[in-house]
């Protein structure tokens, strides 16, 4: 949805809007300010200059990375949070290219963000084509929208446009090009205000079709997808599990929609099969699917002789080979959930026909979670930091074979607060996102969950944590190899090859950056050293030993026969 802020801040802004300024530059700063922007995370070049000077001079905070990467992942995770889209800002050519992976992120994961890039003078070329990429071109097939700024009386309407199209449903990053010489031009451009767009209402014929086919199921089950995760839903969602009493599981990306701590909750379909959960799926006659995104790796693999699916969304289902819904409510979500609740409160005497299984599905989840092995099995470091983490404490994870294990056994009852990527399922956002959740929920307990081999992708932002006065604890898992590619090559039947590194003393490293560090030498340290990490503030850097002989154990060998019993 496209709002202005809350509070003060609009009327502050709207009488911003009848003011004219003389620099481009200015000007987009004063837009920026119009939308709400309070952090723009960035690494500037000198083409970027006379938008540094404007903002030397404006309320909006600078953060200076040590990547563009890392700065598009914050920008992103801010968007995904408040729904509000994060900016960040970059010189030209290499560091424009930089963010190429952080737009994917956003663009994949449904996260809005605007990023502002820099370039060479368009009406002169003095330096000939030295650093000059043609960025645009390179963005658009990654953004909602990618344009170059060439007027500078024009900035207030792109400004506010690209904030329109990156936070209207679906969704996503949008790429402005502002070319130094246009920077520095004068001008002379009212500021465009924000207006509140409502989505629109879903039709009230898909709504009575499917409480009709609701009604008329023998085994119904809810389905909370990546877009049931918006910062606004989570409200109505709850409503509407909770009025209509159907057992709801979630995809990775949905965790937190609805309080996991429901008696309703089924898990979480961190595999696409065989896991536990499909224990419910596959005797499930219908879906409601709220939210799916089918960016994400599917939760379930829709067959014809399964069950039958209805979309709720706010957009229209992506038909796929694994996804093709029945019935589809396509309109504003929270308001469609409410219709259908009421359609649907008090008339379902089969609507818990499947929480007979519940207690089953999470009593294999919790199995061996306080087994006191070392090094530290996945189920014990999620149950470790699920003690530690309180309820509206946020757990930003990097891409590792521990993704899977936080998705399964990782319970959540505040939503966004375990952020992972599902979609993009990149490496190296987990501390970046991490930083970003810090800052915007001074108040919270953050923690970043990494890998040795992602956190050495922009563990670099150790630095950028210490300098903005964080409280922050990172969390390293270390197996000295990239250990997801290493279980996928042993369950295809590859020899073991090529996947092995080596570490610095983390530690060391840590302290380096003017972080504390510490390292876990026995079980019982795990927790221990993350609550006195979080105790004392400031940024800590925990390394624990991790055992992932439990991949083929469990996700393989202990899942493969019941899965060929069903």
């Amino acid at each position: 949805m496209d709002t202005a802020a809350p509070g003060g801040e609009s009327c502050n802004r709207r009488e911003r809007s009848l003011s004219r300024v003389t620099k481009a530059s200015d000007l987009l700063v004063t837009a920026l300010e119009n939308e709400g922007v309070g952090y723009i995370f960035a690494i500037p070049g000198e083409e970027n200059l006379d938008v540094l000077e404007s903002l030397r001079r404006s309320k909006i905070k600078l953060v200076l990375t040590r990547h563009e990467q890392a700065a598009g992942f914050m920008a992103a995770t801010y968007g995904r949070l408040t729904g509000r889209a994060g900016v960040c800002l970059t010189t030209l050519g290499p560091g424009a290219l930089n963010l190429t992976t952080a737009a994917a992120y956003a663009h994949l994961g449904a996260m809005p963000m605007v990023m502002i890039t820099g370039q060479k003078a368009i009406r002169s070329s003095r330096q000939a084509r030295f650093q000059i990429v043609d960025i645009v071109a390179t963005m658009r097939p990654l953004t909602k929208m990618a344009t170059q700024i060439v007027s500078a009386q024009s900035i207030p309407t792109l400004v506010r446009d690209a904030f329109r199209v990156a936070q209207q449903e679906r969704p996503g990053p949008v790429h402005l090009e502002l070319p130094e010489d246009i920077a520095a031009d004068e001008a002379a451009a009212d500021i465009i205000p924000p207006h509140v767009v409502e989505l629109p209402v879903a039709p009230a014929a898909s709504i009575e079709r499917a409480a009709a086919m609701i009604m008329g199921a023998s085994r119904p089950l809810v389905m909370l997808g990546a877009a049931a995760s918006r910062p606004r839903l989570a409200e109505p969602l709850s409503a509407f599990v909770r009025r209509c009493g159907i057992p709801f599981f979630n995809t990775q990306m949905g965790k937190g929609a609805v309080n996991a701590g429901s008696n309703l909750y089924m898990g979480t379909a961190a595999l696409s099969e065989r896991d536990w959960v499909h224990e419910a799926i596959d005797q499930a006659d219908l879906i409601i699917s709220i939210g799916h995104d089918t960016v994400e790796k599917p939760p379930f693999l829709m067959g014809h002789n399964g069950p039958q699916v209805i979309h709720v969304g706010a957009t229209p289902a992506t038909v796929e080979q694994v996804y093709f819904p029945q019935a589809e409510i396509v309109g504003d979500v929270g308001a469609s959930l409410t219709s259908l609740a009421d359609r649907l409160e008090g008339k379902l005497p089969n609507g818990q026909t499947l929480l007979g299984l519940r207690e089953g599905i999470l009593a294999h989840l919790a199995e061996r979670s306080t087994e006191d092995r070392f090094p530290l099995t996945p189920q014990r470091i999620v149950h470790d930091v699920r003690q530690v983490i309180p309820a509206d404490g946020i757990v930003a994870l990097d891409n590792g074979m521990y993704k899977i294990w936080f998705a399964r056994n990782y319970r959540t009852s505040v939503a966004n607060t375990l952020l992972l990527d599902n979609a993009l399922a990149t490496m190296g956002a987990g501390l970046p996102s991490a930083i970003a959740a810090a800052l915007i929920h001074p108040d919270r307990r953050v923690l970043a969950v990494c890998g040795d081999g992602g956190f050495m992708m922009n563990s670099q932002e150790l630095e950028t944590a210490v300098r903005l006065k964080l409280n922050l604890v990172v969390l390293v898992l270390e197996d000295r190899a990239y250990g997801m590619i290493r279980w996928k090559q042993e369950v295809d039947g590859f020899s073991d090859f090529g996947l092995d590194f080596g570490n610095p003393d983390f530690v060391a490293y840590a302290r380096s950056y003017g972080a504390k560090g510490s390292r876990v030498g026995k079980v019982s340290e795990l927790s221990t050293m993350l609550e006195a990490a979080f105790s004392e503030g400031g940024v800590h850097l925990v390394v624990a030993p991790v055992d992932y002989s439990e991949n083929m154990r469990v996700l393989v060998n202990e899942l493969r026969p019941v899965a060929q019993a069903r």
